[in-house]
């Protein structure tokens, strides 16, 4: 029973929407521990950020891991990862090693690559077939391409990413959330493509990268309580879900838990 819980709704975070994704930037075990006794309940699932579970300990990342696991959130190894082992012909053995590992998801993304409509659609069936609960991210890194992307170029990604298997897309928005996908230079959303995909998309398949407290808020406002969200840093998960609550001035009296 929580503190206070006759002045508090309370909403189910792991029933398949309300997605949290928490960014692991290589946190210690110890730490990691104390952080989801806290807040651990309101994540789903744990991205090891782009290549750092390559450069620690593999029996360390073997024990985050299950530690993840113990809190029954799905750790997953960061897509640039999955891009180094693809341009390297080595995608066999590094879904051999995420398993080893213990990781439950695998996410694919052309961020910093190419890769072709067809054989991006052959990967996640791959990914699939290999028991991954596959994610895919659709965007760029580099601002200057991310650019080149429509609203109408980013929703055809993510319908095909969905009809070739994907179980989530992840919309880019990298660790800082402005001048990239959705959103400007000064990290507002770009409500005229969010119509475009919101529309036109499953966004219960959709997690949307918001690493910013007035992005969280806007999504919530915009979608209830249950919105999925990803690049949450660990130290605001428990604040992300008060946010989603409307235990907090962003969302008092506004939030829709329903």
């Amino acid at each position: 029973m929580n503190a206070f819980d006759f002045l508090t709704p309370q909403r189910n975070p792991k029933n398949g929407t309300g997605i949290t994704m928490m960014l692991d930037k290589g946190i210690g075990p110890v730490s990691l521990i104390d952080i989801l006794e806290i807040s651990g309940r309101y994540v789903d699932l744990a991205k090891f950020g782009w290549g750092t579970s390559a450069i620690h300990n593999r029996e360390m990342i073997k024990e985050k891991v299950e530690i993840y696991r113990s809190y029954e959130i799905n750790p997953y190894p960061g897509g640039t990862l999955f891009e180094i082992a693809y341009i390297q012909n080595k995608f066999d053995e590094f879904l051999d090693e995420a398993d080893k590992l213990g990781f439950g998801a695998v996410e694919i993304s052309d961020g910093t690559i190419e890769i072709s409509p067809e054989e991006r659609a052959d990967i996640i069936s791959i990914v699939k077939e290999r028991g991954f609960l596959t994610i895919t991210e659709v965007g760029k890194k580099d601002p200057e391409k991310d650019h080149l992307l429509t609203a109408n170029d980013r929703l055809e990604l993510v319908n095909q990413d969905l009809k070739s298997g994907a179980d989530l897309v992840l919309m880019e928005a990298r660790e800082g959330g402005k001048g990239i996908g959705l959103f400007d230079d000064q990290g507002a959303v770009k409500e005229d493509k969010l119509k475009i995909l919101s529309e036109g998309a499953d966004i219960e398949k959709i997690i949307w990268e918001a690493p910013q407290k007035n992005q969280q808020a806007y999504f919530i406002l915009k979608f209830g309580a249950n919105v999925n969200l990803g690049n949450i840093p660990p130290d605001e998960i428990t604040a992300l879900e008060t946010m989603r609550l409307g235990l907090r001035g962003d969302t008092l009296g506004k939030v829709n838990l329903g």
